[in-house]
């Protein structure tokens, strides 16, 4: 009995002790921090745009498949729905700000963000954007300004900011035309300060670890110094996934690295409701984590891997009245070219010909799929006559000219008439609605696996995100403040 009483004492003494040492694992590999993190960003993209994306694919998305899964607010300081210059300084930095203020609290006071944290601690950083690198999202990270239409003056931040790899869209005042106080060309700056300024994607993809600092761009910018939406991209063009791709082949080094990732125009095609554009942009930024969960692969133990939105957009919906229960998302693959394509493009051309409604009807059969003669009953693409007259109507609004006013701003926002009215009416037989052409206060997704990664489970706010992040990375898990000769230049 005695020697019974014995093992179970020395017994009970080994367990402690191993629980000890596996606490004092786990703790020490968490005080080391993620060596390898990324922070993948769907600018626009609420639950709605993932679970449409993921319905249109047919399996779950790779982001939706990630063992841990949480649930976010997104609300700004000053307003419920947010925008993305203060949804972004969140999750970059921790702080809440009003809507329009980069990198700045609500007194104006700049922040530190998680992006400059990680240069701080010998970490490379990247940052890369399928819209232009200083707009809202991609600027929290490295500039400090009053408002976000500081392009210029974030162009200079971008050069100064001593990032390793910028690479997307282009940007938007680098010469200061548009600036009250021009500094000078940043591009010239950039330059001067080490980076490889490229814009072919036979360089871009030519490009070998050791070039040193790179900011790059594809060749065609669309739209606001964007990339193609994906949909109307060609071979000649750089995807996000190959962005990313190289953006991971350039920043690896033995010191870790951070790298920011967005995807941008899954906003903007929700903000023009077209959800064909949406859901080919959210799986192609859904790719783009594919690049990093293969790299994960092979850093298991040292690598984070969190995904989230800023913002819904759009009030997008997963069902519509006049389908009832009835849902056909086959039907998007009939539009063949983006709103922003056929507008640009398919319209501007047909107008200088010119031509009645008759000579456009081919023109939107061949561009969106939809049909004016034929059997509804039998085929799902022939319109009804009152989808034929509301698309004749926005016809007529189109070649007119005039601007949308008063009431007409609930049909079409601030979109061609035609365009945005052909893409709602090819949502709908899908089985999709809209409620609004602008951000909503729908919370997120945020997805995450890795080092820390089921600290992502649950409900929080996205200020919450940030620090999670840092915490996971081995930095105190709370917002900081940047000194005072940053703050002296970020509020001049």
């Amino acid at each position: 009995m005695k020697l019974a009483k014995k093992s179970a004492k020395y017994g009970l003494m080994f367990m402690l002790a191993m629980m000890f040492m596996v606490g004092a694992t786990v703790g020490n590999a968490h005080a080391k921090g993620a060596k390898y993190v990324f922070f993948f960003i769907g600018d626009g993209m609420g639950l709605p745009q993932r679970a449409a994306s993921s319905a249109y694919l047919g399996k779950k998305l790779a982001i939706d498949a990630m063992p841990a899964q949480g649930l976010t607010t997104t609300f700004a300081a000053n307003r419920f729905i947010t925008g993305s210059a203060a949804s972004a300084t969140a999750l970059a930095s921790g702080v809440k700000t009003n809507i329009n203020y980069i990198g700045m609290d609500p007194n104006f006071k700049p922040v530190k963000t998680v992006a400059e944290m990680a240069k701080e601690h010998g970490m490379k950083v990247g940052i890369v954007s399928s819209v232009s690198l200083d707009h809202a999202t991609p600027a929290a990270f490295y500039a400090h300004v009053k408002t976000r239409n500081m392009y210029h003056e974030i162009d200079h931040a971008l050069a100064a900011s001593g990032f390793d790899f910028f690479a997307g869209g282009g940007l938007k005042d680098p010469s200061g035309k548009k600036s009250e106080d021009p500094m000078g060309d940043a591009l010239e700056k950039a330059k001067a300060n080490g980076y490889k300024i490229i814009d072919n994607k036979d360089a871009f993809m030519a490009l070998k670890p050791g070039d040193g600092k790179v900011l790059a761009w594809n060749a065609w910018l669309q739209d606001g110094k964007a990339l193609p939406y994906v949909m109307d991209m060609s071979s000649k063009d750089i995807t996000l996934p190959e962005f990313t791709a190289k953006a991971i082949e350039m920043l690896d080094n033995d010191k870790g690295f951070f790298l920011m990732v967005e995807g941008g125009k899954i906003d903007w095609a929700c903000h023009a409701n077209d959800a064909a554009a949406a859901i080919k942009n959210t799986l192609a930024f859904d790719d783009a984590v594919k690049e990093a969960l293969a790299f994960y692969e092979k850093h298991p133990k040292e690598t984070l891997i969190v995904v989230t939105g800023d913002h819904e957009c759009g009030g997008l919906t997963l069902g519509f009245a006049g389908t009832k229960y009835g849902s056909n998302y086959d039907i998007l693959n009939t539009q063949n070219v983006s709103f922003q394509k056929f507008t640009d493009e398919t319209l501007v051309d047909f107008k200088k010909k010119g031509g009645d409604f008759a000579a456009m009807k081919p023109i939107i059969t061949a561009a969106f799929g939809l049909k004016f003669d034929g059997d509804a009953k039998k085929d799902p693409m022939v319109l009804a006559d009152y989808q034929a007259a509301d698309i004749k109507t926005a016809f007529e609004r189109s070649m007119s000219g005039d601007k949308v006013k008063g009431s007409e701003y609930l049909l079409y926002g601030s979109y061609d008439p035609l365009s945005v009215t052909l893409t709602h009416v090819l949502n709908q037989k899908a089985g999709l609605g809209w409620t609004s052409y602008k951000h909503t206060g729908v919370p997120v997704s945020t997805s995450a696996i890795g080092v820390s990664a089921l600290t992502f489970n649950g409900s929080y706010d996205n200020k919450d995100v940030a620090t999670k992040i840092m915490g996971a990375m081995g930095l105190p898990a709370k917002a900081q403040f940047v000194d005072s000769s940053m703050e002296q230049m970020a509020t001049n």
